[in-house]
């Protein structure tokens, strides 16, 4: 099938990298201001789904597959036959895996964004399809623009999310139905053992159609796949999170784990911390800090296998059983961060007590009632005595 390259950011001569839409978007609204960002390392150019932005209308069907071969022919067609990293949300990043699995030796790596290798049910596609081809694209409008962004978005960038549903409403209705019966029959979910080249797969804690936790299941299929979480990301992460996204594509394809480690770090321990732990490095301690970023935050902390909260359990109960204190305080306050509840603390604790013993749980009960004191929003006294 035709597939036309859009230019977005950056000038020849630099790594390509190629990055696909969501549903219903233009790869232009998509990632416009994360391909600025990227434009600074990267020649950036973006593909259209047809009757999308600047994508020639259709109306016989295809696969996913199908696409995925049409990007590596507008490549060929555009710039010739050179390999290109890949970035793309949702169906973006559905055809970004067809392109691992099927033109692994084009790719130079992949970053998948909201996405899975398999997205909804093939009823609920043929629901959207009929609705679509019966109303237009301006009747999915209202239910899209509740999927796509985290809470809040709207009022915060009322110009980025007005492009993007703009672009929903344009978007011709039978090119869109057929996207959608694309994706009914799209599932690679047995073929994901297969995928060699690097792979980052990026989840919003806020994404309906493509849950973060499905996208990580799938990820842990993938060998040597890594997986960060957005909080307060929804569907749409290139639009609503465009430097974070930037910076995490960057790092991934400079194949470099200390950029996306200090990403995973701050979210997990806040700005504030990191901040006063970068101020007090010295040539004593560079090197340790820089190891700490890379491994523990760059290589750990983003493996698919567990969840953030699950992950920040078990570094509870090793700070426990390790009698680290001091460590304890600010990995209490990450594990509120990462979702764990006042009472599941409270359980972690007592867990620990009868496994790692009671006078180290006492201690960890003092740091965590004068953590979560501070952390409360005054809603009366914690459940236990010091």
């Amino acid at each position: 099938m035709q597939i036309d390259l859009v230019h977005l950011a950056g000038s020849e001569g630099r790594p390509v990298l190629v990055v696909g839409p969501s549903l219903g978007t233009s790869v232009t609204a998509l990632w416009g201001p994360a391909a600025q960002l990227l434009g600074e390392r990267f020649h950036v150019v973006g593909w259209e789904l047809p009757g999308h932005g600047h994508g020639a209308p259709t109306a016989e069907p295809f696969s996913l597959a199908d696409v995925a071969d049409g990007v590596v022919a507008a490549v060929d067609r555009t710039l010739g036959p050179v390999s290109f990293a890949y970035a793309g949300d949702s169906v973006g990043g559905a055809v970004g895996l067809h392109l691992a699995l099927d033109a692994p030796s084009r790719l130079e790596g992949a970053v998948l964004l909201c996405t899975g290798a398999r997205i909804g049910t093939a009823e609920s596609w043929a629901e959207r399809a009929a609705t679509v081809r019966a109303s237009g694209t301006p009747a999915v409008v209202e239910a899209s623009a509740k999927r796509w962004f985290g809470p809040g978005f709207l009022e915060r960038e009322p110009e980025v999310g007005t492009a993007l549903l703009a672009s929903l409403q344009h978007a011709d209705a039978e090119s869109y139905a057929l996207v959608c019966e694309a994706l009914g029959a799209f599932d690679v979910r047995d073929r994901l053992a297969e995928v060699v080249v690097p792979v980052l797969a990026v989840g919003g804690a806020e994404d309906q159609p493509t849950p973060a936790a499905t996208l990580r299941e799938h990820a842990a299929a993938i060998r040597g796949a890594r997986f960060v979480e957005l909080d307060g990301v929804a569907h749409l992460a290139p639009a609503e999170a465009p430097r974070t996204v930037a910076s995490l594509v960057e790092a991934h394809l400079a194949g470099d784990p200390a950029a996306a480690g200090m990403q995973v770090r701050r979210q997990v321990l806040g700005d504030a911390h990191v901040d006063r732990a970068r101020a007090g490095t010295t040539e004593v301690t560079a090197d340790f800090q820089d190891f700490i970023t890379r491994y523990a935050w760059g290589e750990i902390w983003t493996r698919p296998g567990l969840a953030r909260r699950d992950r920040s359990i078990a570094v509870l109960t090793a700070l426990v059983a390790g009698r680290h204190f001091d460590e304890l305080e600010f990995h209490l306050r990450a594990a509120l961060r990462n979702g764990l509840s006042k009472d599941e603390i409270v359980e972690v604790l007592l867990q620990s007590a009868v496994y790692v013993g009671v006078p180290a749980a006492n201690s960890a009960f003092g740091v965590a009632r004068r953590v979560l004191a501070e952390e409360s929003d005054g809603g009366g006294p914690m459940p236990w005595n010091q």
